[in-house]
């Protein structure tokens, strides 16, 4: 089990963005932190009001966008247009290729959201796009599957054999749940502070761990706390 603090990710500032990565991107080179299994991307993005990513492409990668506080103003080459809110996840599937913006609408409040890459199975393929809103009490002590790829009812697709999980724990709620052992574990906190597996774990902290370490995954919220947690092949 490897545990990566929120200070030893990579970091890029410029007069709008402010934005931590996990893994290698742009000018954030670490030939130890290339990627997760098929989990390419997990960038921390602090938006400032008014601004944004103007049109640009993207192919062959299954991108998801977490939203944490504000909202994101979207616009695709596909003839989607939306607004993804606070608690709203949006998957893009680039396919051959797709052209996207993101701006915050914002005029005067920051917009803070996670930005996750996944490769696909296959390169290529028709772009997909979908979003959903998931109510806080739906992942209230509980692992909520938000993103699959076995074709989930109630979670969004991707093209590919991983699952993405949710889970929001009150200050002094527990969660004991069993994993399975085949599979590997990226755990990425999006707020607060808890503990995982008896470590003390703080807002953009992250654990990894490969198939058959633990059977069992245990979470404490030493505050109100949420994170997301990666099964991957």
């Amino acid at each position: 089990m490897k545990l990566r603090r929120s200070k030893e990710r990579g970091y890029f500032e410029n007069q709008w963005l402010k934005s931590y990565h996990s893994f290698s991107f742009g000018e954030y080179m670490d030939p130890a932190h290339m990627q997760f299994s098929d989990l390419r991307v997990i960038n921390h993005d602090f938006i400032a009001a008014a601004t944004g990513f103007p049109q640009h492409p993207h192919k062959s990668m299954e991108i998801i966008t977490y939203i944490l506080r504000g909202t994101v103003e979207h616009q695709d080459s596909m003839g989607n247009k939306a607004q993804i809110q606070q608690g709203e996840i949006q998957v893009m599937g680039a396919g051959t290729g797709v052209f996207h913006s993101e701006y915050n609408p914002s005029a005067n409040s920051e917009l803070e959201l996670l930005q996750i890459w996944i490769i696909p199975a296959k390169p290529g393929g028709d772009p997909h796009y979908s979003q959903k809103k998931f109510a806080k009490s739906e992942k209230n002590g509980k692992l909520l599957k938000i993103i699959s790829g076995d074709k989930d009812a109630t979670a969004l697709p991707i093209h590919q054999n991983a699952n993405i999980y949710a889970c929001v724990l009150d200050e002094g709620g527990q969660l004991s749940t069993p994993l399975d052992s085949t599979k590997s574990y990226w755990l990425q906190v999006a707020s607060g502070n808890l503990e995982i597996f008896d470590q003390t774990l703080e807002k953009g902290d992250a654990l990894n761990w490969t198939p058959g370490e633990k059977a069992q995954l245990t979470a404490k919220g030493l505050q109100e706390s949420e994170f997301l947690l990666f099964e991957m092949r």
